[in-house]
């Protein structure tokens, strides 16, 4: 079980009361940034690009609480920059889990040895270690050698202390289907509660751009990598609902929720998403649910979001979907990811050279036969 009764239990009990309440957009899962500085300088990450005196920055545990509170979403999940850098970590991780909020304290696992002792085991607290594949893989992926098996040590120590442990996997481009299935068995040997999973997102800052996925790729690749865990004897438990997996196996035609997932960090209430970090802040939780165009943002909507299909926009749309729908979520989560047959259509694309507002641009009908066959959705740019 991926997810536990307790956790599952909390969530649903908040989407009814915010159903019950009449919220269209509400939040699941906090992304808290109490910091933008870390100790390593990964190929594909867009959140270390600031100047110094940014880097130095650091959240107090008054202003990280009073997020959540704001917030009040069950989950918090907590990325950076290098969470464990900051020296009153311990103090925040505690506060949100005394309000009962499940954390996900996302490291790289370089310090957590000298840290782990700080903290105390929860069924509130998990640490989700970044690992973006087998040795070679991964610390090519973090542009240092020995990162990886720091992480693994880490992982096995953490498990030994009693603590939930994830791994936090994101898959770029050029990966072999077969080699992340092989690491996938070996994660899970060690121990680890469940695998989060996503595709690398193009930040326009990133240092190198030619590692990213976009959607035909990453679809084709987690069909793949699907394909082969349905075989015997492997048994991969992912930190996911089931429907969100089977979007990325490119069978549901999902649009992006960044509500779902909202992002306070050292500026404030980041619009709209943790992905897209230059379209302003909110003064509050209240502003950005309120002020923010929402519709500006999605697939088909703005050419920026047009190739993400990171779980951060997407598990929010599966989650409700599985709520309103819950045979299909039923079902799905016993049979898995389909990965043969037509693949969902892509959503229309909205905007256009026009300098009148968006236009609906129209898609050939041989691309759309080429997608129901499944060799990619239709063009996601006008012609």
């Amino acid at each position: 079980m991926g997810i536990p009764l307790l956790q599952k239990y909390r969530v649903a009990r908040h989407i009814v009361g915010r159903k019950l309440a009449g919220d269209k957009h509400y939040p699941l899962v906090l992304m808290l940034e109490p910091l933008f500085q870390c100790n390593l300088a990964c190929a594909g990450c867009g959140k270390i690009d600031y100047p110094p005196e940014i880097l130095k920055k650091r959240m107090s545990v008054a202003d990280a609480l009073q997020a959540v509170d704001e917030c009040d979403a069950p989950i918090v999940s907590i990325p950076g920059g290098e969470p464990l850098i900051h020296k009153e970590m311990p103090q925040i991780v505690s506060g949100i889990v005394a309000r009962k909020k499940f954390v996900y304290l996302c490291t790289n696992a370089i310090l957590l040895a000298k840290h782990i002792d700080a903290y105390q085991p929860s069924p509130y607290l998990t640490f989700s270690i970044h690992l973006d594949g087998n040795r070679q893989r991964h610390d090519e992926s973090v542009c240092q050698e020995g990162v990886f098996d720091k992480a693994v040590a880490a992982i096995r120590l953490a498990r030994s202390k009693g603590f939930r442990v994830t791994i936090n996997c994101t898959l770029f481009n050029g990966e072999n289907p077969d080699e992340v299935a092989a690491f996938f068995d070996a994660a899970m040997d060690l121990g680890i509660e469940a695998i989060t999973v996503s595709p690398g997102y193009s930040y326009s800052h990133a240092p190198r751009q030619d590692v990213f996925l976009g959607r035909s790729a990453s679809k084709r690749l987690f069909r793949e990598i699907f394909k082969r865990g349905k075989r015997p004897r492997r048994r991969w438990v992912f930190n996911h609902s089931a429907l969100f997996l089977d979007f990325l196996a490119g069978n549901q035609r999902y649009q992006c929720t960044p509500w779902s997932n909202p992002t306070y960090n050292i500026f404030g209430w980041q619009r709209p998403c943790y992905l897209l970090s230059d379209e302003g802040y909110a003064p509050s939780y209240r502003s950005l649910i309120e002020d923010t165009d929402w519709e500006h943002y999605g697939v088909g909507r703005n050419p920026r979001c047009d190739n993400c299909m990171a779980h951060c926009g997407y598990e929010g749309t599966a989650v409700d979907e599985a709520f309103r729908r819950p045979l299909k979520a039923w079902l799905t989560s016993l049979r898995g990811p389909r990965v043969q047959g037509p693949m969902a259509p892509e959503l229309p694309i909205l905007y256009g050279d026009d300098a009148h507002g968006p236009s609906v641009v129209s898609i050939p009908v041989s691309e759309v036969k080429r997608a129901q066959r499944g060799g990619g959705e239709p063009a996601t740019r006008p012609q």
